[in-house]
Protein backbone atom coordinates (compact mmCIF):
# COMPACT_ATOMS: atom_id res chain seq x y z
CA UNK A 1 0.00 0.00 0.00
CA UNK A 2 1.31 3.79 -0.55
CA UNK A 3 0.10 7.10 0.41
CA UNK A 4 0.30 9.57 -2.07
CA UNK A 5 0.06 13.60 -1.29
CA UNK A 6 -0.60 15.81 -4.19
CA UNK A 7 0.43 19.38 -2.78
CA UNK A 8 -0.55 22.64 -4.46
CA UNK A 9 -1.35 26.38 -4.10
CA UNK A 10 -4.20 28.35 -5.36
CA UNK A 11 -4.52 32.16 -5.28
CA UNK A 12 -7.64 31.93 -4.13
CA UNK A 13 -6.08 30.83 -0.45
CA UNK A 14 -5.52 34.45 -0.08
CA UNK A 15 -8.97 35.86 0.28
CA UNK A 16 -10.04 36.93 3.52
CA UNK A 17 -11.72 34.79 5.50
CA UNK A 18 -11.77 31.11 3.12
CA UNK A 19 -9.18 29.34 4.76
CA UNK A 20 -7.40 28.48 8.28
CA UNK A 21 -4.64 26.84 6.83
CA UNK A 22 -1.89 28.96 8.55
CA UNK A 23 -1.52 31.45 11.04
CA UNK A 24 -1.45 34.67 9.02
CA UNK A 25 -2.28 35.58 5.21
CA UNK A 26 1.12 35.62 4.79
CA UNK A 27 1.92 31.78 6.12
CA UNK A 28 -0.46 30.28 4.36
CA UNK A 29 1.30 30.34 0.90
CA UNK A 30 4.03 27.93 3.09
CA UNK A 31 1.60 25.24 4.62
CA UNK A 32 1.68 22.67 1.32
CA UNK A 33 5.68 22.70 1.23
CA UNK A 34 5.66 22.64 5.01
CA UNK A 35 2.91 19.50 5.07
CA UNK A 36 5.04 17.70 2.71
CA UNK A 37 8.11 17.82 4.66
CA UNK A 38 6.28 16.67 7.78
CA UNK A 39 4.93 13.79 6.38
CA UNK A 40 7.72 12.63 4.33
CA UNK A 41 10.74 14.05 6.84
CA UNK A 42 9.48 14.58 9.97
CA UNK A 43 9.46 18.04 10.21
CA UNK A 44 9.72 21.24 8.63
CA UNK A 45 12.62 22.15 6.53
CA UNK A 46 12.58 24.64 3.79
CA UNK A 47 9.30 26.00 5.18
CA UNK A 48 10.55 26.55 8.82
CA UNK A 49 7.37 26.85 10.31
CA UNK A 50 4.62 24.58 12.01
CA UNK A 51 1.41 25.36 9.73
CA UNK A 52 -0.95 25.86 12.19
CA UNK A 53 -4.57 27.74 11.80
CA UNK A 54 -4.79 31.35 12.98
CA UNK A 55 -5.75 30.05 16.57
CA UNK A 56 -2.84 27.86 16.62
CA UNK A 57 -4.43 24.60 15.59
CA UNK A 58 -1.90 22.11 14.17
CA UNK A 59 -2.01 20.97 10.60
CA UNK A 60 -3.33 17.32 10.51
CA UNK A 61 -0.22 16.23 8.57
CA UNK A 62 0.70 16.06 12.61
CA UNK A 63 -1.81 13.05 12.81
CA UNK A 64 -0.70 11.49 9.05
CA UNK A 65 3.00 11.42 10.25
CA UNK A 66 2.18 9.75 13.69
CA UNK A 67 0.24 7.07 11.70
CA UNK A 68 3.01 6.76 8.54
CA UNK A 69 5.27 6.13 12.11
CA UNK A 70 2.72 3.91 13.87
CA UNK A 71 2.47 1.74 11.04
CA UNK A 72 5.59 2.36 8.38
CA UNK A 73 3.63 2.94 5.30
CA UNK A 74 5.28 4.34 2.31
CA UNK A 75 4.15 8.26 1.40
CA UNK A 76 5.09 9.33 -1.94
CA UNK A 77 4.20 13.52 -2.60
CA UNK A 78 3.32 15.14 -5.93
CA UNK A 79 4.23 18.40 -6.02
CA UNK A 80 0.77 19.84 -8.99
CA UNK A 81 2.23 23.62 -8.71
CA UNK A 82 3.07 24.99 -5.04
CA UNK A 83 3.59 28.69 -4.24
CA UNK A 84 6.67 27.57 -2.16
CA UNK A 85 9.48 25.40 -2.47
CA UNK A 86 9.55 22.58 -0.58
CA UNK A 87 13.19 20.09 0.10
CA UNK A 88 10.27 16.81 0.40
CA UNK A 89 11.43 14.12 -2.46
CA UNK A 90 8.86 15.15 -4.81
CA UNK A 91 6.95 13.95 -8.51
CA UNK A 92 6.45 17.13 -9.89
CA UNK A 93 3.68 17.76 -12.56
CA UNK A 94 3.90 20.13 -15.13
CA UNK A 95 2.62 24.16 -15.10
CA UNK A 96 2.32 26.35 -12.37
CA UNK A 97 0.08 26.82 -8.86
CA UNK A 98 -3.01 27.45 -9.74
CA UNK A 99 -4.50 31.60 -9.55
CA UNK A 100 -7.30 33.28 -8.06
CA UNK A 101 -10.68 31.12 -9.03
CA UNK A 102 -12.42 34.77 -10.28
CA UNK A 103 -9.79 35.34 -13.07
CA UNK A 104 -10.77 33.69 -16.07
CA UNK A 105 -8.30 30.40 -16.04
CA UNK A 106 -7.37 29.25 -12.88
CA UNK A 107 -5.17 26.39 -13.97
CA UNK A 108 -3.72 27.14 -17.24
CA UNK A 109 -1.74 23.63 -17.35
CA UNK A 110 -4.92 21.69 -16.34
CA UNK A 111 -4.33 18.85 -18.96
CA UNK A 112 -0.73 18.76 -18.65
CA UNK A 113 -1.16 18.37 -14.95
CA UNK A 114 -3.89 15.84 -15.29
CA UNK A 115 -1.81 13.70 -17.76
CA UNK A 116 1.04 13.26 -16.22
CA UNK A 117 -0.62 12.30 -13.33
CA UNK A 118 -2.56 9.63 -14.94
CA UNK A 119 0.71 8.21 -16.58
CA UNK A 120 2.49 8.10 -12.85
CA UNK A 121 -1.07 6.78 -11.49
CA UNK A 122 -0.67 4.23 -13.69
CA UNK A 123 2.93 3.34 -13.04
CA UNK A 124 2.40 2.48 -9.57
CA UNK A 125 2.76 -1.13 -9.10
CA UNK A 126 1.01 -1.29 -5.71
CA UNK A 127 -2.33 -3.06 -5.12
CA UNK A 128 -3.79 -0.01 -2.94
CA UNK A 129 -3.27 3.22 -2.39
CA UNK A 130 -4.51 5.96 -0.53
CA UNK A 131 -4.97 9.58 -2.22
CA UNK A 132 -4.55 12.66 -0.28
CA UNK A 133 -4.72 16.09 -0.58
CA UNK A 134 -2.95 19.90 1.05
CA UNK A 135 -4.18 22.78 -0.56
CA UNK A 136 -5.33 26.26 1.34
CA UNK A 137 -8.64 27.10 -0.46
CA UNK A 138 -9.51 23.83 -1.57
CA UNK A 139 -13.13 23.38 -0.52
CA UNK A 140 -13.70 26.61 -1.99
CA UNK A 141 -12.39 25.31 -5.92
CA UNK A 142 -13.75 22.25 -4.70
CA UNK A 143 -17.29 24.10 -4.73
CA UNK A 144 -16.97 26.05 -7.96
CA UNK A 145 -15.61 22.84 -9.94
CA UNK A 146 -18.68 20.61 -8.15
CA UNK A 147 -20.78 24.08 -9.14
CA UNK A 148 -19.33 24.25 -13.00
CA UNK A 149 -19.77 19.86 -13.38
CA UNK A 150 -23.48 20.95 -12.28
CA UNK A 151 -23.19 18.44 -8.98
CA UNK A 152 -24.13 19.16 -5.32
CA UNK A 153 -21.69 21.42 -3.49
CA UNK A 154 -22.16 20.58 0.40
CA UNK A 155 -18.44 21.23 1.08
CA UNK A 156 -16.77 21.25 4.19
CA UNK A 157 -13.98 23.92 5.74
CA UNK A 158 -10.67 24.40 7.32
CA UNK A 159 -12.62 26.69 10.06
CA UNK A 160 -14.96 25.80 13.07
CA UNK A 161 -17.63 28.02 10.98
CA UNK A 162 -17.77 27.47 7.57
CA UNK A 163 -18.01 30.93 5.31
CA UNK A 164 -20.62 29.80 3.14
CA UNK A 165 -22.12 32.85 2.09
CA UNK A 166 -18.68 34.28 1.35
CA UNK A 167 -17.98 30.60 -1.11
CA UNK A 168 -20.70 31.02 -3.07
CA UNK A 169 -19.96 34.76 -3.91
CA UNK A 170 -16.47 33.46 -4.64
CA UNK A 171 -17.96 30.96 -7.11
CA UNK A 172 -20.32 33.33 -8.45
CA UNK A 173 -17.57 35.74 -9.04
CA UNK A 174 -15.39 32.52 -10.51
CA UNK A 175 -17.95 31.68 -13.24
CA UNK A 176 -18.97 34.55 -14.01
CA UNK A 177 -15.17 35.36 -14.83
CA UNK A 178 -15.38 32.02 -16.89
CA UNK A 179 -18.57 32.93 -18.81
CA UNK A 180 -19.97 29.57 -17.13
CA UNK A 181 -23.02 28.82 -16.03
CA UNK A 182 -23.27 26.42 -13.10
CA UNK A 183 -23.30 23.20 -15.06
CA UNK A 184 -21.87 24.51 -17.98
CA UNK A 185 -18.83 22.25 -17.66
CA UNK A 186 -20.69 19.37 -17.23
CA UNK A 187 -19.19 16.28 -18.93
CA UNK A 188 -15.39 18.26 -19.61
CA UNK A 189 -14.05 17.37 -16.36
CA UNK A 190 -10.98 19.13 -17.01
CA UNK A 191 -12.75 22.40 -18.51
CA UNK A 192 -13.86 22.65 -15.13
CA UNK A 193 -10.98 22.34 -13.57
CA UNK A 194 -8.72 24.40 -15.59
CA UNK A 195 -11.72 27.30 -15.14
CA UNK A 196 -12.34 27.22 -11.40
CA UNK A 197 -10.77 24.63 -10.15
CA UNK A 198 -6.84 24.08 -8.49
CA UNK A 199 -3.76 22.01 -9.80
CA UNK A 200 -4.41 19.65 -6.90
CA UNK A 201 -7.36 18.44 -8.53
CA UNK A 202 -6.16 18.27 -11.64
CA UNK A 203 -2.99 15.71 -9.92
CA UNK A 204 -5.57 13.88 -7.59
CA UNK A 205 -8.14 12.95 -11.06
CA UNK A 206 -5.26 12.17 -12.92
CA UNK A 207 -3.69 10.00 -10.39
CA UNK A 208 -6.80 8.10 -9.20
CA UNK A 209 -8.11 8.07 -13.21
CA UNK A 210 -4.81 6.46 -14.10
CA UNK A 211 -4.30 3.78 -11.18
CA UNK A 212 -7.69 2.55 -11.83
CA UNK A 213 -7.02 1.84 -14.78
CA UNK A 214 -4.18 -0.35 -13.39
CA UNK A 215 -6.11 -2.24 -11.82
CA UNK A 216 -5.17 -0.02 -8.32
CA UNK A 217 -7.65 -0.44 -5.78
CA UNK A 218 -8.07 3.48 -4.86
CA UNK A 219 -9.01 5.44 -1.63
CA UNK A 220 -9.76 8.94 -1.62
CA UNK A 221 -8.45 10.03 2.01
CA UNK A 222 -10.08 12.82 2.84
CA UNK A 223 -13.26 15.39 2.75
CA UNK A 224 -15.15 17.18 0.39
CA UNK A 225 -12.52 18.06 -1.46
CA UNK A 226 -11.73 14.82 -2.58
CA UNK A 227 -15.56 14.51 -3.09
CA UNK A 228 -14.66 16.71 -5.66
CA UNK A 229 -12.27 14.55 -7.32
CA UNK A 230 -14.72 11.61 -7.72
CA UNK A 231 -17.09 13.74 -9.41
CA UNK A 232 -13.91 14.51 -11.78
CA UNK A 233 -13.34 10.42 -12.22
CA UNK A 234 -16.89 9.39 -12.88
CA UNK A 235 -17.45 12.27 -15.26
CA UNK A 236 -14.48 10.91 -16.55
CA UNK A 237 -16.22 8.04 -17.53
CA UNK A 238 -14.82 5.72 -14.77
CA UNK A 239 -17.34 3.49 -13.04
CA UNK A 240 -15.21 1.24 -11.26
CA UNK A 241 -15.24 0.94 -7.47
CA UNK A 242 -14.32 3.70 -5.39
CA UNK A 243 -14.05 3.96 -1.96
CA UNK A 244 -13.62 7.59 0.43
CA UNK A 245 -12.08 7.39 3.85
CA UNK A 246 -12.99 10.31 6.00
CA UNK A 247 -12.76 11.88 9.19
CA UNK A 248 -15.96 11.80 11.69
CA UNK A 249 -15.05 15.73 11.59
CA UNK A 250 -16.45 16.25 8.44
CA UNK A 251 -19.24 13.52 8.82
CA UNK A 252 -20.36 15.92 11.04
CA UNK A 253 -20.12 19.36 9.50
CA UNK A 254 -23.52 20.36 9.04
CA UNK A 255 -22.32 22.78 6.86
CA UNK A 256 -21.59 19.85 4.47
CA UNK A 257 -22.83 16.75 3.57
CA UNK A 258 -20.14 14.30 2.51
CA UNK A 259 -22.86 11.07 2.85
CA UNK A 260 -25.03 12.91 0.16
CA UNK A 261 -21.92 13.31 -1.96
CA UNK A 262 -20.56 9.76 -1.51
CA UNK A 263 -24.16 8.41 -2.69
CA UNK A 264 -23.74 11.35 -6.04
CA UNK A 265 -20.83 9.62 -6.82
CA UNK A 266 -21.20 5.90 -5.88
CA UNK A 267 -18.38 6.11 -3.50
CA UNK A 268 -18.14 3.19 -0.63
CA UNK A 269 -17.59 5.64 2.51
CA UNK A 270 -15.72 5.15 5.83
CA UNK A 271 -16.25 7.31 8.53
CA UNK A 272 -13.51 7.25 11.52
CA UNK A 273 -13.81 8.53 14.62
CA UNK A 274 -10.45 8.89 16.16
CA UNK A 275 -11.86 9.54 20.39
CA UNK A 276 -9.63 13.00 20.52
CA UNK A 277 -12.37 14.28 22.75
CA UNK A 278 -11.19 11.50 25.16
CA UNK A 279 -7.48 12.93 25.37
CA UNK A 280 -6.50 16.20 27.26
CA UNK A 281 -3.95 17.01 24.51
CA UNK A 282 -3.98 20.72 22.53
CA UNK A 283 -3.59 19.26 18.93
CA UNK A 284 -6.75 16.56 19.90
CA UNK A 285 -8.30 18.88 21.49
CA UNK A 286 -8.70 21.41 18.55
CA UNK A 287 -9.37 18.62 15.97
CA UNK A 288 -12.10 17.60 18.01
CA UNK A 289 -13.73 21.16 17.97
CA UNK A 290 -13.96 20.85 14.89
CA UNK A 291 -10.67 22.83 13.40
CA UNK A 292 -8.92 21.62 10.35
CA UNK A 293 -11.90 18.75 10.03
CA UNK A 294 -9.05 17.50 7.41
CA UNK A 295 -6.47 17.53 5.37
CA UNK A 296 -3.41 15.57 4.41
CA UNK A 297 -5.46 12.92 4.30
CA UNK A 298 -6.28 12.78 8.30
CA UNK A 299 -9.26 10.55 7.33
CA UNK A 300 -7.64 7.56 4.91
CA UNK A 301 -4.82 7.68 7.55
CA UNK A 302 -6.94 6.86 10.88
CA UNK A 303 -9.05 4.31 8.60
CA UNK A 304 -4.99 2.64 7.85
CA UNK A 305 -4.47 2.64 12.24
CA UNK A 306 -8.58 1.62 12.63
CA UNK A 307 -8.08 -1.54 10.87
CA UNK A 308 -4.85 -2.14 11.44
CA UNK A 309 -4.55 -5.79 14.01
CA UNK A 310 -2.05 -5.00 15.96
CA UNK A 311 -2.50 -1.17 16.28
CA UNK A 312 -5.35 1.34 17.81
CA UNK A 313 -6.46 4.78 18.53
CA UNK A 314 -4.62 4.89 21.71
CA UNK A 315 -1.37 3.54 20.16
CA UNK A 316 -1.74 6.76 17.35
CA UNK A 317 -3.27 9.17 20.42
CA UNK A 318 0.57 8.75 22.08
CA UNK A 319 2.57 8.91 19.11
CA UNK A 320 0.58 11.86 18.07
CA UNK A 321 1.57 13.61 21.16
CA UNK A 322 5.48 12.94 20.49
CA UNK A 323 5.09 13.79 16.94
CA UNK A 324 3.65 17.56 17.96
CA UNK A 325 6.01 17.36 20.52
CA UNK A 326 9.09 17.27 18.41
CA UNK A 327 7.39 19.75 15.56
CA UNK A 328 6.62 22.55 18.63
CA UNK A 329 10.15 21.91 20.43
CA UNK A 330 12.14 24.60 18.79
CA UNK A 331 8.75 27.12 18.17
CA UNK A 332 9.52 30.47 19.95
CA UNK A 333 6.99 31.37 22.57
CA UNK A 334 4.44 33.89 20.94
CA UNK A 335 3.85 31.49 17.58
CA UNK A 336 0.64 30.79 17.49
CA UNK A 337 0.95 27.19 18.24
CA UNK A 338 2.54 27.64 21.71
CA UNK A 339 0.42 30.01 22.45
CA UNK A 340 -2.63 27.23 22.03
CA UNK A 341 -0.87 24.75 24.07
CA UNK A 342 -0.46 27.70 27.03
CA UNK A 343 -3.86 28.38 27.05
CA UNK A 344 -5.44 24.69 26.28
CA UNK A 345 -2.70 23.41 29.58
CA UNK A 346 -4.49 26.65 31.57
Amino acid sequence: MKFVLTIGSTATARIDGISAAGATPELVVQTPSADAEILSDGEPTEASVVPVSPSGCPTPAVVTRAAAELLGFETVVVDAGTASPTTASTVALPGDAGRDIREPIAVAHAREKFETARAFGRSLPDEEVVLAETVPGGTTTAMAVLTALGEPTPVSSSLPANPIALKRRVVADALDASDLSEGGAAGDPLDAVRCVGDPVLAGLAGLAVGAIESGTTVRLGGGTQMSAVAALVRQFGVEDDLSQWTTVFVADDPSADVERLADAFDLSLTVTDPEFDSRDHPAMAAFARGEAKEGVGMGGALALVASHPNHDMCALHDRIATVYDRLLADVPDGHPAAEHARRVGE
